[in-house]
């Protein structure tokens, strides 16, 4: 492994070993919005003046994104100047020694969909099997350990992450059939009896779990 790379790879991960900046990523990924410096700061206990360094360290790295709003949605002269917020990068991190690609072997399993080489419903049966068994250990461990992120607004669970977001630029109609298939598998695994369903957005995953 290119020795450039690696330090490039292990930069952003190693960011996080400071145990403020992690306590602080981890705010910033569980909120449902972007967050301010003064709400992170307050949420974990520290100076506004540490917060703001930790995130633009994290913003650096890749980790964190920032975006400019006026939280009291007033525009024009005497509104104020926008506040400087921090959402969760939608970048992927990831290292592994020696260098494995599974990604790469999902890109190739996509093309074989898109082709017709294999059939999608085929996939998401898989996929809905896979589901099962991971549902075993229970609805919430399952849905951790798999990446969903999960969070229950508005009466449904909802997930924050995709553990497929790299894919979707693939083939996004096979990625939310395939989270779908998986997620469906969860809940009988869990023998949870909820629905899955589809419902695409920009902040959250496709799938959603209602009564």
């Amino acid at each position: 492994m290119d020795s450039d790379r690696l330090d490039a790879d292990l930069e952003p991960i190693g960011s996080l070993s400071d145990p403020t900046r992690r306590r602080l990523y981890v705010f910033v990924s569980r909120s449902s919005s972007p967050v301010s410096r003064d709400e992170a700061a307050d949420a974990v206990g520290i100076p506004r003046q540490t917060a703001a360094y930790h995130l633009d360290r994290l913003a650096a790295q890749g980790l964190v994104e920032i975006e400019f709003s006026r939280r009291t949605g007033r525009t024009g002269p005497g509104a104020g100047r926008p506040a400087k917020l921090y959402r969760r990068s939608q970048r992927d991190h990831e290292v592994s020694l020696p260098p494995r690609r599974y990604g790469l072997a999902a890109r190739v399993l996509l093309a074989a969909v898109s082709s017709g080489s294999v059939q999608r419903r085929d996939l998401v049966r898989a996929a809905r099997n896979v589901g099962v068994e991971i549902g075993a250990a229970g609805l919430e461990r399952a849905l951790d350990d798999t990446g969903y992120d999960p969070v229950v607004e508005e009466g449904e669970i909802r997930f924050r992450n995709c553990p497929f977001h790299a894919l979707k630029e693939d083939d996004q109609r096979t990625v939310c059939n395939l989270n779908l298939g998986l997620v469906e598998g969860i809940l009988r695994g869990a023998s949870d009896v909820r629905t899955a369903f589809l419902e695409p957005s920009d902040d959250y995953c496709c799938v959603r779990i209602r009564d």
